[in-house]
């Protein structure tokens, strides 16, 4: 099972990234399991200083921008 985490704020993006990020997931039919994390301490743990971010099994995967349901698939399959 994969740990996705979404790092943000709660913003628009942030929402955006969480439901293309569960719509590659589900695509391509893995286990997973979505933690939100709001808390900017935690950003600091990994690193990140723009959001949204996207960390799959503790490793961040992008920052800042929402990528495409293909760019996100291949994120999740290469982690």
């Amino acid at each position: 099972m994969k740990t996705i985490q979404i790092l943000g704020t709660g913003c628009a993006k942030c929402h955006k990234l969480t439901d293309a990020t569960t719509q590659a997931a589900d695509e391509l039919g893995i286990e997973y399991q979505v933690e939100k994390v709001t808390d900017m301490m935690r950003f600091a743990d990994f690193g990140v200083m723009i959001t949204p971010a996207l960390v799959v099994d503790g490793k961040v995967r992008t920052t800042g921008k929402v990528p495409t349901i293909d760019e996100l698939k291949t994120m999740l399959q290469s982690s």
